[in-house]
């Protein structure tokens, strides 16, 4: 028996009692990942990235364990839920426009004292203070640097179009704004290196395509490394008590790591290990995140039918962000049909050991947003249930 049919031979039993459609967390492959990315920090606390678990038990089981320090949240809503719920380090990592949220963190010091907020322009500053309301506690601030990769004098760009500033200078300039500014207070910098982070270099069947990836995330590296000590000194200049300078991403987090600059990494992805992740060089995860759809057709010698499946991940649209068909081995979509809203016929030779109401376990394109479908995520150990926990759906909160 191969491990992926042993794996799908424990999840089976273990949800035997539990009715598909259903979402499981392997809780051995969840704490071997963690366990991974605190090794690849090599010793600089790991920031939790919320949107990639959206779920607070599972983030509350990750910060118990060593290595782990503070939550990546995805927006300000998100943020005062967390904080009043007890966490009480939350970076929100995008700026916001949630005037009646500012209001909320302006009016009360625990809140004040636990979120940090996202800037990268002094309209941000000015929206902020707009929404007081009368609140007079001080803001904590954090600003982005664009980390993407300039060549030929601008003209070519590699990376997410992110924040506008990109120089040392800029960030200082923003830094002296805030800090002549009553109400706030420079706490942080973040940058996100998506394009190293979040882009796999060993993409099956494309060698040029592979090593072409690997030379410009090389070169991307290097740069960013240069540009964001650079950047640290500059704003240091301005703010000596800066209090952390968050970077990388699951894909970079021993490149990141390394460099003298950074204090903390910020990682999420890597706990689920979702399908985007196959495709590195520098880690291997263990898929901790799948979900079961049941067989509700058999349509002919070769074909099963399960209900629904159609879960695309955001990004630009293409076959790498759909779920797949992971347990049992060998499954595919009907290249006419591909996943749907209501059915999803799938086709080989697995299909025909299939009986109507067995289990298809799939495994989705990205992290957290598989949490946006399921309301609920069974937590497996070994061949068992251990406990069944909300996800942020589950307990009424969808932010996004």
């Amino acid at each position: 028996m191969t491990a992926r049919a042993a794996d799908r031979a424990r999840y089976d039993r273990a949800t035997a009692h539990l009715d598909a459609p259903l979402a499981i967390v392997d809780l051995d492959a969840f704490d071997a990942n963690a366990a991974d990315l605190v090794r690849r920090a090599a010793g600089k606390p790991v920031r939790v990235a919320s949107k990639s678990v959206r779920c607070r038990a599972l983030l509350e089981r990750v910060l118990a364990m060593d290595g782990f320090q503070g939550i990546m949240s995805f927006t300000l809503a998100e943020s005062l839920w967390l904080a009043r719920s007890g966490f009480d380090d939350v970076l929100l990592a995008y700026p916001s426009a949630d005037r009646g949220g500012f209001a909320e963190l302006a009016a009360d010091p625990k809140l004040a004292g636990a979120v940090t907020v996202m800037v990268d322009d002094p309209a941000h500053l000015d929206l902020i203070d707009a929404a007081r309301d009368g609140g007079r506690e001080v803001m904590r601030v954090c600003l982005e640097l664009d980390t993407s990769l300039k060549l030929l004098g601008g003209r070519f760009r590699v990376g997410a179009r992110r924040s506008p500033l990109h120089s040392p200078a800029q960030l200082a300039e923003l830094a002296r704004s805030v800090a002549r500014r009553p109400g706030f207070r420079l706490v942080g910098i973040m940058a996100y290196e998506g394009h190293i982070a979040g882009v796999g270099d060993a993409v099956a069947g494309r060698p040029l395509r592979s090593r072409a990836i690997r030379l410009m995330q090389a070169a991307a590296r290097r740069e960013l490394a240069e540009r964001r000590a650079e950047v640290v000194r500059a704003v240091r200049e301005v703010v000596p008590g800066l209090e952390f300078v968050n970077g990388g991403g699951t894909g970079s987090v021993q490149h990141t790591a390394a460099e003298d600059s950074v204090t903390e990494i910020a990682a999420g992805s890597g706990l689920y290990v979702p399908r985007l992740f196959d495709n590195y060089t520098s880690f291997t995860g263990r898929p901790a995140a799948l979900f079961a759809q049941p067989v509700v057709r058999r349509p002919g010698v070769g074909v099963v039918t399960v209900l629904g499946g159609g879960y695309p991940a955001s990004g630009a649209a293409g076959r790498d962000r759909l779920p797949v068909p992971y347990l049992p081995e060998g499954l595919e979509y009907d290249p006419q049909e591909g996943p749907g809203e209501v059915q999803t016929p799938l086709l080989g030779s697995p299909a025909d050991d299939l009986l109507i109401g067995d289990k298809v376990w799939f495994r989705h394109a990205k992290a957290g947003e598989l949490c946006e479908r399921f309301d609920a995520l069974h937590l497996v150990e070994g061949d068992e249930v251990t406990a069944t926990v909300p996800t942020y759906r589950g307990e009424g909160q969808t932010f996004l």
